[in-house]
């Protein structure tokens, strides 16, 4: 059974740092591309960044890159999601999910497994 669960989540001053974490089971990242997405209170869900367990590649949004990093830890099967710089506007509900392929800027429709999502808030 394909299981993805976030932790790390919290209440964070603006500036400060978060580490999220992708623990999966039932599959290995190796063959999939996992993503981070977030959802914002009346927002849609938008992609923050992905990573390809093929080959590494990477993709970050706009709004976040120079301050998030995704990384894989293949040997305890969990994708990590290191935020720096946080602003109040990355407030959201992240949640990390699996696609069996690639595609450029991490489209949604890819992502078929989904983990119950983790809060990050941030403000002072």
């Amino acid at each position: 059974q394909v299981r993805l669960a976030e932790s790390g989540g919290g209440l964070v001053q603006p500036g400060g740092s978060l580490r999220l974490s992708c623990a999966a089971s039932g599959f290995r990242l190796e063959y999939y591309t996992i993503g981070w997405f977030r959802q914002a209170p009346g927002k849609e869900r938008e992609g923050v960044s992905c990573i390809s367990g093929v080959d590494g590649r990477t993709y970050y949004a706009d709004s976040v890159k120079g301050r998030f990093t995704i990384s894989s830890d293949n040997a305890k099967n969990t994708v990590y999601l290191q935020m720096n710089s946080l602003k109040p506007e990355d407030t959201a509900v992240y949640y990390c999910a699996a696609a069996a392929m690639w595609g450029m800027r991490c489209p949604i429709g890819y992502f078929g497994s989904w983990g119950q999502g983790t809060q990050v808030t941030v403000s002072s």
